[in-house]
């Protein structure tokens, strides 16, 4: 009965305390430079939102449809950009863990849109957006407490939810036997 309490208390105190946190969920950012070039955006109706930015491969024109998919355009012939080559990924990985190459290290592999770092760090690129996501062993760590937390221990959503209730059935077992037994003392106590 205590399992779900004492794990749930050492998992509390991770989060309450929340070290590495800062490093392990940054937000990586394409690094963006000034536009010296003017552009004339084409009267479109089907876009809802356009973005152009300036990065170390040059202009970008990201566009969302009413459907809430981006695109990444070829300014020149407004068809899209499908899958940028390998040298590419790479120059914008690079561009952007350069401010801080302690936690990024190197790029020492690319598998399509993603890299990883010497420092075991997966750099994932999101073209049609123009973003990254980073991920490194700190963050699985984290997410591995945060999935003991909530009682998720086996992976296998079916089981989990019943390790989740028969975890909160237990608690709330544990904390009435204590209410109980403080009542009883209570009690017993007073008739002397």
């Amino acid at each position: 009965m205590l399992l779900p309490l004492i794990t749930w208390a050492i998992t509390g105190v991770f989060f309450f305390v929340k070290p590495g946190y800062s490093k392990a969920y940054e937000q990586l950012a394409i690094k963006t430079y000034p536009s010296t070039n003017s552009f004339t955006i084409p009267n479109i109706n089907q876009w809802s939102e356009i973005k152009i930015i300036h990065s170390i491969l040059g202009e970008h024109l990201l566009v969302k449809n009413e459907e809430n998919k981006w695109s990444h355009l070829d300014r020149a012939t407004m068809q899209t950009i499908e899958i940028p080559s390998e040298q590419q990924v790479e120059a914008l990985i690079k561009d952007a863990i350069k401010h801080n190459t302690e936690r990024y290290g190197n790029v020492v592999s690319l598998d399509g849109l993603t890299a990883l770092t010497s420092t075991q760090i997966e750099i994932t690129l999101n073209w049609p957006q123009m973003s990254l996501y980073q991920q490194g062993p700190d963050t699985e760590f984290i997410d591995t407490m945060y999935q003991i937390h909530y009682l998720k221990w086996t992976g296998i959503k079916a089981v989990d939810n019943v390790l989740g209730v028969v975890g909160l059935a237990l608690v709330i077992i544990l904390a009435l036997l204590g209410t109980i037994l403080s009542f009883k003392r209570y009690s017993s106590v007073n008739k002397q």
